[in-house]
């Protein structure tokens, strides 16, 4: 048996060479469109899981962000409430100090001495004859009797006079 030279063999290897090479091809365009359509899915499977949390996510904030604003108005109407309410009363001590320096206006009138008779007359009624009466210091009188007290100064009866208004005095600072 005699050996080919090396230039037959090669010659002869080549048709074999060029399958295995189209072979070769032939399996790397396969698996290469494979692993495209492969990355294709998994770039789309990515972007459909991104674009579910991007909606999460926006409903959430959305969601947030109407729990801040709801809460952000329940604490501007708490706070107005408590200003409006902070105003009244402002309105309303100011009514009262205003009341009671009017009253205490009447001493230096002449119908005082009459008036400050019938305190003591009240007095006496509300607490019986032998109560003591004394002069209160801005105008009135203060009845005592034993385990009892009767307040009838120019302030305080002003005081009470505003509180039996009642809604009255409110319509002064509401619409």
């Amino acid at each position: 048996m005699t050996t080919p030279a090396p230039d037959q063999t090669a010659d002869a290897l080549n048709p074999v060479r060029a399958g295995l090479l189209r072979a070769a091809h032939s399996d790397a365009e396969v698996l290469l469109a494979r692993a495209e359509r492969e990355a294709d899915a998994l770039v789309e499977q990515a972007r459909t899981k991104a674009r579910t949390i991007l909606d999460e996510a926006r409903r959430q904030g959305e969601a947030d962000g109407a729990d801040t604003a709801r809460g952000l108005l329940v604490k501007a109407r708490r706070d107005a409430r408590s200003r409006i309410l902070a105003v009244r009363r402002e309105s309303y001590e100011e009514l009262r100090r205003a009341a009671a320096e009017r009253v205490r206006e009447l001493r230096g009138t002449s119908g005082y001495a009459s008036l400050r008779e019938r305190l003591e007359r009240r007095a006496r009624v509300l607490l019986g004859p032998r109560v003591e009466v004394s002069e209160h210091p801005e105008g009135g009188v203060v009845g005592r009797a034993p385990g009892r007290r009767v307040d009838l100064s120019l302030a305080e009866l002003a005081d009470r006079a505003l509180d039996r208004m009642g809604a009255e005095v409110r319509s002064l600072w509401e619409p």
